[in-house]
């Protein structure tokens, strides 16, 4: 027969695990609930459709072509040269070579 101490402990685990299962479901619905305000604000934060930028009646004719115009004063870019040292690198296989057994001989042509 069950003495008093045995029904204090189960009524103690008993709550213990009420309250954890109390914990438990006040963190899903919490998480759920963040869940539904991020998807909202993703929603919102849609891209606002673009705008043209107002334009006035001199804009809308080209600007007249000039021939013999100025021409750009900068200098054109120079193609890269790559350094001595690294040079070599770019034809250094990345690894060594295969073993030959590793190696199956060649596919004869038919």
């Amino acid at each position: 027969m069950p003495g008093p101490n045995d029904k204090r402990r189960l009524k103690l685990d008993l709550t213990i695990a009420g309250l954890l299962f109390a914990a438990g479901v006040v963190v899903s619905v919490m998480s759920l609930a963040q869940i539904r305000a991020e998807s909202r604000t993703e929603l919102a934060q849609a891209t606002q459709p673009l705008q043209g930028t107002p334009s006035d009646e001199q804009s809308k004719t080209p600007a007249e072509a000039k021939p013999g115009g100025d021409r750009p004063t900068t200098p054109a870019p120079e193609p890269a040269r790559p350094e001595p040292q690294t040079q070599g690198a770019a034809t250094k296989p990345a690894l060594p070579p295969a073993p030959a057994e590793k190696i199956a001989p060649p596919i004869e042509k038919k």
